[in-house]
């Protein structure tokens, strides 16, 4: 299972950060979680397979996250270079269905028929999805906003769990960390957005010392720190963080960034 950086920014415009995405190749399973703006070039211009994605989960409804959904489905309509037979699923929290047909209102009918068979399925604090024979997708609520979701994924090569946006949370760290059932235990990957300095810091969003909070619980063996504010600098996050208290290994997301997660 490999991980790719395709989005680390913001809302902030940043000329080296697409807004938020990463594309995870578990084999039979092609995902990408997220599709902030600018996700599809960015998978282009990192080779990756934009076209045979398999699914496809957001983790909320702010534009950061799902803005390309849109540039996403016009290209899989009138820019692949052979047609694919197979579909496209579309994973996300309460109230996907209503969102994608408010931009088909917006943008036309090619948002929900995007020249292949799109399956939709919502999902709340608590339900999995099984994405391909043995590799589970489970989500569990945030402190964001109302419907936002946190994605663990378990396959036999390891475990990748993506916060997404949110506050600081107990519950979130102890099911990050394996307490949510299926497979259990640690991530090999976490990545979670680390998004203002700890003076900065309100509910929502995380802070240095919040990140070391829940890594703390969460136990992961690398941690991936996104999602960073114009507000904290980026160099000095993973000090940040160890001196808040998290020991282990810290690293910064850069687009087009690939790990290799493995099941140790």
């Amino acid at each position: 299972m490999e991980l790719t950086v395709v989005g680390s920014g913001t809302v902030f415009p940043d000329p080296d950060r697409a807004c938020a995405g990463f594309y995870v190749d578990a084999g039979e399973a092609r995902l990408l979680l997220d599709c902030g703006p600018g996700a599809t070039r960015h998978m282009a211009r990192f080779g990756l397979p934009w076209g045979s994605l398999s699914h496809v989960a957001i983790t909320h409804f702010h534009t950061d996250h799902t803005g390309d959904l849109p540039f996403l489905f016009f290209a899989l309509k009138h820019a692949l270079a052979q047609p694919r037979s197979e579909p496209l699923t579309l994973l996300g929290p309460t109230g996907t269905m209503a969102r994608l047909r408010a931009l088909a209102d917006a943008f036309g009918s090619y948002v929900l028929s995007p020249g292949i068979r799109l399956n939709v399925r919502e999902l709340g604090d608590g339900h999995d999805a099984e994405l391909a024979p043995g590799i589970v997708l489970r989500a569990r609520r945030t402190r964001h906003t109302e419907e936002s979701l946190a994605y663990r994924l378990e396959a036999g090569a390891g475990v990748v769990a993506y916060t997404g946006d949110t506050g600081p949370d107990d519950d979130l760290a102890r099911w990050l960390a394996g307490g949510g059932g299926g497979r259990g235990g640690p991530a090999d990957l976490l990545v979670t957005e680390c998004s203002l300095p700890d003076a900065l810091g309100f509910p929502g969003h995380m802070t240095p010392s919040g990140v070391a909070a829940l890594a703390s619980v969460a136990r992961p063996r690398r941690l991936l720190l996104t999602h960073v504010y114009p507000q904290l600098e980026r160099s000095a996050v993973p000090t940040l963080v160890h001196q808040a208290g998290w020991p282990g290994e810290v690293l910064m997301a850069e687009d087009g960034m690939r790990l290799q997660v493995r099941n140790i």
